[in-house]
């Protein structure tokens, strides 16, 4: 847990306003939940951290990319990052771990960890089936593309016109 001690803010020592911190995501970070679906990955958080007498409001945006691959045709390509999360953080008898907006923390409390938070603000970002922009664009040239296409149902020209067994349940009207 010693790498994501750049993740863990304490706010006990911060005056009461708006206070910015910059977080660079790598893949380093993600072998850390132990998340190996990412290739590559560059992403960078941006978090508006807003210290208020009684509570926390931490607005979260990340950018970037990571790089995946094709669901249809394994190939790997660049995928675009630009999510939000908004974390309002109450201070309570006890903790509170279920609600996913809001964070009840223990009075007493001196520090936050963001790191889980970040994780999967942009893991949920990617979309569950992703796929090749090439794909859509037609330009990806790929073996498996190719081997779809020679897979594909050809129209026989023959069997074009109508069947004569239609022809026979006509007769019956």
């Amino acid at each position: 847990m010693g790498q994501f001690l750049a993740f863990l803010i304490p706010f006990i020592g911060l005056k009461d306003g708006i206070h910015r911190f910059d977080f660079k995501v790598d893949n380093k970070f993600f072998e850390g939940f132990d998340f190996l679906d990412f290739q590559n990955s560059n992403v960078e958080v941006d978090l508006v951290f807003e210290k208020k007498p009684t509570l926390l409001e931490l607005n979260f945006r990340a950018k970037g990319q990571v790089t995946v691959p094709c669901d249809i045709t394994t190939e790997f390509f660049d995928m675009p990052i630009d999510t939000a999360f908004r974390l309002v953080v109450k201070f309570g008898s006890e903790e509170n771990l279920e609600d996913d907006e809001i964070l009840i923390l223990p009075h007493g409390s001196y520090e936050i960890q963001v790191a889980q938070y970040i994780y999967e603000m942009i893991v949920l970002s990617i979309p569950q089936k992703k796929v090749h922009p090439g794909i859509a664009e037609g330009t990806l040239k790929s073996e498996i593309l190719e081997k779809l296409k020679d897979l594909e149902p050809q129209e026989n020209p023959s069997l074009e016109g109508i069947d004569p067994r239609w022809d026979k349940l006509k007769d019956l009207l």
